[in-house]
């Protein structure tokens, strides 16, 4: 795709990133490394520290992954402990400590090998949202961490600490909102994809505010242009289940070449996170605990978070079909997809599929035949 010039600095912005996160290290500052959508980053920020995700993202290091774990695991997991374990991926190499949670068997075990190679802290997420206990469990596992990062890096996280971090990650959440927001409109004055490389992008940036003022360009400068024939598009296609980042230059560019755009992202590399705020007005760490815990994944049984945010973006963003995205062996997403079928089919009355896939090229043929027909068929 022929991305505008501000696009392009989006695209750029991983690989610049690895020698920004250099020159933070030798600055001085610390570096955490992180896995999910259930990380408080706001207490890292507190702790005076910068996040940076760790999620691999290409099957490059996946056959040096496989020495230690097993070759029929998710994709996303093999490919973030190979990166570590040939030292080829710099956010792990410059990370002073990574964080990581129980959101699936596979990440749990994998993190015991990771921490022979960096120092890591595991939270251990309430696998239900649904008792009264649950939420102070996942209070006392972020005040866990704010210790534990206060002993890394001897500092002292106070509340006031907390609830600075918490209104800048709100006021980013609230600019990537108002790129989402694009997509609901009719034409679309923006593709897929130019969302994807921007909220990609947003997740390997530093300076929040020179990024927020960018998002925003983009956001005004989209809003003047006029809305002609050119911006028609096709099917309104929303994208839900497992992370995007190693499959999305296959699937994305396959979906919107075939004639459809997609207008949201529900997967937790989407809008998953942003959409709810942090309330700015409780106590800090209580207002982080009710925030995380509600991340709807579908590692927490019953899953009900998912079903009530994907209601609201399918009437939100006028989506005519939704597509699957599961990452192979990720069995959570892979055994909630019936239910997501029946809710999506029955209660929303409109199209759905799921797509297995892992971060080969293998079935690209495959996948596209498969989405071509079903977009046919709208």
């Amino acid at each position: 795709m022929d991305l505008p010039k501000i696009f392009d600095e989006f695209s750029e912005a991983r690989r610049d990133s690895f020698i920004r996160v250099k020159e933070y290290k030798d600055s001085g500052k610390h570096i955490v490394g992180t896995f999910c959508t259930f990380t408080p980053v706001e207490v890292i920020y507190a702790a005076g520290a910068y996040p940076i995700s760790l999620c691999g993202m290409s099957d490059e290091t996946i056959p040096d992954a496989e020495r230690d774990l097993p070759k029929n695991l998710c994709p996303l997991i093999k490919s973030s402990y190979g990166f570590a374990l040939t030292e080829k991926c710099p956010f792990t190499y410059f990370a002073d400590i990574i964080v990581g949670e129980t959101t699936c068997d596979g990440k749990k075990k994998m993190y015991e090998y990771l921490n022979q190679i960096k120092p890591m802290h595991v939270m251990q997420l309430p696998q239900a949202t649904d008792r009264d206990h649950a939420l102070a469990v996942w209070k006392s596992e972020i005040i866990l961490l704010k210790e534990r990062l206060e002993k890394e890096f001897n500092v002292k996280v106070t509340n006031d600490d907390l609830r600075q971090a918490i209104k800048k990650c709100n006021e980013e959440r609230r600019v990537l909102k108002e790129l989402y927001s694009l997509s609901k409109e009719d034409p679309v004055p923006i593709s897929g994809m130019e969302v994807h490389t921007v909220l990609h992008g947003a997740s390997f940036t530093f300076d929040k505010d020179e990024q927020n003022k960018k998002v925003m360009d983009i956001v005004k400068g989209l809003k003047e242009e006029s809305k002609d024939e050119a911006n028609s598009r096709g099917p309104r296609i929303l994208i839900t289940g497992c992370p995007m980042g190693g499959v999305a230059d296959k699937i994305i560019p396959i979906i919107e070449d075939s004639g459809a755009v997609v207008v949201c992202y529900e997967n937790c590399s989407g809008i998953k996170e942003k959409v709810r705020l942090v309330d700015e007005e409780k106590d800090p760490i209580d207002a982080l605990a009710e925030k995380y815990i509600n991340v709807g994944c579908s590692v927490m049984a019953p899953n009900d978070n998912r079903i009530e945010l994907l209601s609201e973006l399918i009437d939100e963003y006028k989506a005519d079909a939704v597509i699957d995205v599961i990452l192979q062996a990720c069995h959570t997403y892979n055994v909630e997809t019936r239910r997501i079928k029946d809710f999506v089919t029955n209660e929303k009355k409109i199209p759905y599929m799921s797509i297995e896939t892992d971060y080969s090229e293998t079935d690209k043929g495959q996948l596209q035949t498969r989405i071509a027909a079903f977009l046919e068929m709208l």
